[in-house]
């Protein structure tokens, strides 16, 4: 009799591990759910862990990245511990300092991404808001309580999800106090001083005296309890990242050094990035901020300027969204894009010459891209190659691409170029196997790494999302071995061959496993059960076999359990 089947036990070298994902999640604005924080959001990411998710999507800026993983994974890990010592809802000690963080770097360095992947990985809400407007608005401090509003909208109405949740305010520096004045500036100043409390610890009310909906909100409420119910949000948990460019800060840096003692030992030429880099807090103060603000963001994290070598290393990242976005267009129109490397070589080298980072990038994909895009759809060319001679002069290689579209020699190139992408590709999964294993419960072998290519290659998502797709899929998988054990007593589980085979079968077929095996099981659940009455087996590993030719598995299995017994 074969060993009994369970998650753990599958045949082969057990290659793949998958664990089911809680079946019953609150849904969008249902309230507040039942159980602690720790069971909403990720409470025990490590920094290095944190840190391996975001060099999987973020080239450069090593040293934000560790500082970031660091501070934010110690913010949310701290909320747990105080959870579990049962001291998460006492009010904070006097003192208590919160690792609000201040991001300070040129546009298009990845600030805003950054944050975004953080706030993705951890599960928690997020929020992001520009203080640009705060300073058009006053400084009464309304709009400023309305991110922490918003948060909880982001949280679908989870007030105990939404006060650990992340608040982004880009173009902070445009609060700053203008030096150019004569006296204080008010209006500036004003929103500094109403951001103090939120990022610290105050009481938000969620009832807007000027915002029509919370009112009728509250006025349902009290019609059918006949309470009055005052409904708060705490913000001492919520972790708030600020950001902005700084320009001229550098000049504030440079003044202070000067005026410092004798022996100060600095490049003969200094950098903008050589003064951010020392910047203080006594420079935050003199470029405009008041000291409390400053106070309250005790984490700086300086972003670099990117170089064309930088923006060519975005570019390669399997991960990066201007390329899969750019296969996703072609897609819709049932066009394989592939890049050679050369090429992507030069737009980003054209890129780099606006000066705006990663933002470039978009624009100077579309200058290349965009007579193909509007001309292929209409052809029956199904897959073009992006090559350097089409980024030097897309009009010219549009017009060979149309007259030679079976060209030999692009053939091989269009092989050879996507066959370099499905080597980035591995690489990446394999440099992450680790964080992969833990986050997914997907070990990365052979099998896996070509499921992610074929998803990769053709739907257009990013790695992360491919992995995604096959762990769903996988669970899908593993619920019909769980129909067939509660609903026909039949205690079976695939292997890891047969696994993948329902998996790359479905998917090239462009249906869901379960479709897929709804297909077969007309012919394999009574196959199994023929096979349990004649033989009495009553646990089976199902192969590879049983899903491509369920009959001849079926006789195999009764001809080789009767010459047993024979």
């Amino acid at each position: 009799m074969p060993p009994a089947a369970g998650p753990g036990n599958r045949s082969g070298q057990g290659q793949f591990i998958f664990k089911l994902a809680p079946e019953v999640k609150p849904a969008p604005g249902a309230g507040p759910s039942s159980g602690s924080i720790g069971e909403k959001i990720n409470l025990r990411l490590k920094p290095e862990e944190l840190e391996s998710y975001l060099d999987a999507f973020v080239v450069c800026q090593k040293e934000a990245k560790a500082v970031l993983a660091t501070k934010v994974s110690t913010h949310f890990n701290r909320i747990r511990y105080l959870e579990e010592a049962g001291a998460g809802d006492a009010p904070s000690a006097v003192g208590m300092i919160k690792n609000n963080i201040l991001l300070i770097g040129p546009t298009g360095v990845g600030k805003t991404y950054l944050v975004k992947l953080i706030a993705h990985k951890l599960g928690v809400p997020f929020v992001k808001g520009d203080a640009t407007k705060f300073s058009e608005t006053g400084y009464v401090g309304g709009d400023v309580e309305d991110l922490v509003r918003d948060l909880v909208q982001a949280a679908g109405e989870d007030i105990e999800l939404a006060q650990c949740g992340i608040i982004y305010i880009d173009e902070i520096d445009k609060i700053a106090s203008s030096r150019s004045l004569i006296g204080p500036d008010v209006s500036r100043t004003g929103v500094q001083r109403a951001l103090l409390k939120p990022m610290e610890e105050t009481e938000v009310d969620l009832k807007v005296p000027h915002d029509p909906i919370s009112q009728l909100q509250a006025i349902e409420n009290y019609r059918k309890t006949g309470k009055r119910e005052k409904r708060t949000v705490n913000t001492k948990n919520i972790l708030f990242i600020m950001s902005g460019a700084f320009v001229g800060l550098e000049d504030v840096v440079r003044r202070r050094l000067r005026t410092q003692a004798i022996g100060f030992n600095a490049p003969t030429e200094p950098d903008r990035e050589f003064y951010l880099s020392q910047v203080s807090a006594e420079d935050l103060i003199t470029y405009g901020f008041e000291s409390e603000f400053v106070g309250r963001l005790p984490v700086v994290v300086l972003l670099e300027q990117l170089c064309p070598e930088d923006l060519f290393q975005i570019l390669t990242n399997p991960n990066n969204p201007v390329i899969i976005s750019k296969k996703r267009d072609f897609a819709s129109y049932g066009v394989e894009l592939v890049f050679e490397e050369e090429a992507l070589r030069l737009i980003a080298e054209e890129a780099a010459k606006e000066r705006t980072g990663a933002r470039a990038l978009v624009g100077s994909m579309e200058k290349v891209l965009l007579p193909f895009e509007k001309r292929l759809p209409s052809t029956d060319i199904k897959r073009l190659l992006v090559t350097p001679e089409m980024v030097a002069d897309p009009q010219a290689e549009l017009a060979e691409v149309l007259a030679s579209s079976k060209d030999h020699f692009q053939e091989e190139r269009f092989k050879a170029a996507r066959s370099s992408e499905a080597a980035q590709v591995a690489r990446s999964l394999s440099q992450r196997a680790k964080e992969i294993e833990a986050g997914l419960n997907l070990i990365v072998s052979d099998d896996l790494i070509e499921l992610v290519l074929a998803t990769y290659g053709r739907t257009g998502l990013d790695v992360d999302l491919a992995l995604s797709r096959i762990r769903d899929r996988a669970e899908e998988i593993r619920r019909f071995e769980k129909e067939l054990a509660e609903g026909h007593d039949l205690k079976a589980v695939f292997d890891d061959e047969a696994l993948y085979t329902i998996l790359r079968v479905a998917d090239q077929a462009g249906m869901s496993p379960s479709r897929y095996l709804n297909g077969i099981k007309g012919e394999l659940i009574p196959g199994l059960q023929l096979v349990r009455d004649k033989t009495g087996l009553d646990e089976f590993i199902l192969t590879r076999e049983a899903i491509i030719n369920t009959s001849d598995y079926v006789k195999g299995l009764v001809a080789a359990r009767l010459s047993l017994g024979a």
